[in-house]
């Protein structure tokens, strides 16, 4: 047995790529689960605004994967950007950690400084992401690209470990109330730095250890510089090189023109980031799908191949709109209207989300077994399938959690364990989804296409995430926001419903203390309370599998033999 290969049947490189993503995830998951909280109790800002940077941030993150393969694919090779990317993420943390240093003495800096660490990390990340996700595909030869769905799924589980550690570490010592339920507005910087030393750890690993073991059988490095591949990497007959023309290239910086200002046009409200961050992301995303069809190397198998891609990552935007609720609104839900006692301890807020971590590390081993003995009977469903099972799955966590809250009223606290469970279907949702999606990627996407075809997938994350945002802004008043008003002497449900006329001070009252004066609205429906939020997702995610199932036979002629 090859000194790169282990026990399982997968290679050593396998671990190396697992422990370096378990600890960006670790700084990447524990700094989500704490960042909205900052801005609204540190840096004094709406959680409507919150939800919408936090939605455009995550978006971006998404999308400059785009510009981090390109980049990777033409240029300076996965290794070179993986530590790049590395390297800037725990530096943005360090930004975050000084922010959250001196918000107290100086508001201005602290929120230059948090938009300056949020940039770094966006291009950060762009570098990372695609880059190690390509090197899993790579590691296996072409006969054993079977191994790829059990592969994924193991690195997937690498993921939500350092999910898992994040989201417990970083709330334990950043997002920190006292016996009263007064929160320290000063502790959320010790979250962050938590979360650059955990990206330090997971760039040093792969730095040390990838010339050793992340390799091909035969000992060639994987990932070098472009210049490194050879034709014994393509498919017989498959071309090296992507061509793309002037007029390729013009066509699709129109379309991007067009598609930004259709979404900017429509785009309502005064946010910066809601009126051109999304549209950029919604018009990038199209016009790279255009841009890659445009190649003029494409044959007809390839073309059909790389639109099942575009398919599934249109429906999957509704996936991440729906299942990323979980850094804004429901942290948000479960600050302010959730009973958080578990066995007499009052779990922070930031940390309810760690069951979806923790449930991944659980159950996605059994997720991978159960396909490898589908696929050994030839049972095993196809992606589309899988992934509308997940849409599905994720509509019905949000029905049982509306109807749970129907009744809570302004004063009502959720019972926790509700949230566990919707977290747990989630987690079940998103292991028929997501890992399979990567490797179905890595099944369809010509090789030249590598980086940016991962850089293509994670563009329906950026903009699910940015519905996620516009989404999460939509939140209705919770509970805390009426007590805190009934405390200034308002009655905020008689405003809300404009049975009452609030006076100049009053609505200057309301807007210092981060509470909305009127209700929010989606498609025209005002959203009065949060049975009515939970239900856009019900819809939203309901509909999207039904689509996505009934197109399965098509989508399946398109594959051309790839399950």
């Amino acid at each position: 047995m090859s000194e790169t290969t282990v026990k399982t049947g997968h290679p050593k490189g396998l671990w190396v790529l697992f422990g370096t993503e378990m600890w960006e995830r670790f700084n990447f998951y524990g700094m989500r689960a704490i960042l909205t909280l900052f801005m609204v109790n540190s840096l004094m800002m709406k959680e409507e605004e919150a939800s919408i940077i936090y939605g455009g941030f995550l978006g971006l993150c998404y999308l400059t994967p785009m510009l981090g393969g390109f980049i990777s694919d033409r240029f300076f090779g996965n290794r070179n950007c993986i530590m790049l990317g590395g390297a800037m993420m725990a530096i943005g943390q360090l930004m975050l950690f000084f922010s959250a240093s001196v918000f107290s003495t100086n508001l201005g800096l602290a929120n230059t400084l948090m938009w300056t660490a949020l940039g770094i990390i966006v291009f950060g990340n762009g570098f990372f992401k695609p880059n190690i996700s390509s090197m899993v595909g790579s590691l296996y030869p072409k006969q054993e690209k079977s191994k790829l769905d059990t592969a994924f799924t193991i690195f997937y589980m690498g993921i939500n470990i350092g999910a898992f550690l994040g989201q417990f570490i970083c709330p334990l010592i950043g997002d920190v109330k006292d016996p009263g339920g007064i929160r320290d507005i000063h502790a959320f910087k010790w979250g962050f730095l938590a979360a650059s030393i955990a990206m330090i750890i997971g760039t040093a690993i792969f730095f040390f250890l990838k010339n050793k073991y992340v390799v091909t059988p035969e000992g060639k490095a994987i990932g070098g510089v472009p210049s490194g591949n050879d034709a014994g990497d393509y498919e017989e007959g498959e071309s090296q090189k992507a061509e793309f023309s002037m007029k390729s290239i013009i066509t699709a910086l129109a379309v991007f023109a067009v598609v930004f200002f259709i979404f900017n046009y429509f785009t309502e409200g005064e946010n910066v980031v809601k009126i051109y961050i999304y549209p950029f992301i919604y018009a990038s995303g199209v016009s790279l799908a255009t841009l890659i069809l445009l190649d003029s190397t494409l044959t007809k198998v390839e073309t059909q191949r790389i639109w099942v891609i575009y398919i599934m990552s249109f429906f999957i935007i509704f996936f991440w709109a729906a299942f990323e609720q979980a850094g804004s609104s429901l942290t948000f839900i479960a600050d302010n209207q959730t009973d958080r006692n578990m066995f007499g301890w009052n779990m922070p807020p930031s940390m309810v989300q760690i069951f979806n971590g923790l449930f991944v590390v659980i159950f996605a081993f059994p997720f991978s077994v159960l396909w490898d003995k589908l696929r050994a009977k030839n049972r095993e469903p196809l992606s589309t399938v899988k992934q509308s099972i997940g849409l599905l799955l994720i509509a019905v966590s949000y029905f049982i959690i509306a109807n749970n809250v129907k009744d809570l009223g302004n004063s009502g606290l959720l019972a926790i364990k509700w949230l566990i469970l919707l977290y747990l279907i989630q987690t079940f949702a998103e292991l028929c989804l997501s890992p399979i999606g990567l490797s179905l990627v890595g099944k369809l996407a010509p090789k030249r296409f590598a980086s940016l075809a991962y850089g293509v997938f994670f563009i329906s994350s950026a903009a699910g995430y940015a519905l996620s945002g516009t989404l999460g802004s939509i939140l209705p008043a919770t509970g805390d926001k009426f007590k805190k008003a009934n405390e200034l002497g308002i009655d905020l449900q008689g405003v809300l419903d404009k049975s009452i006329t609030p006076t100049a001070e009053q609505v200057k009252l309301l807007a210092d203390n981060q509470i909305s004066d009127h209700y929010p609205s989606f498609a025209g429906f005002e959203i009065t309370n949060l049975y009515e939020f939970f239900m856009v997702f019900v819809v939203l995610c309901g509909i999207a599998s039904v689509i996505l199932f009934l197109l399965t036979p098509v989508i399946k002629k398109m594959m051309h033999g790839v399950r």
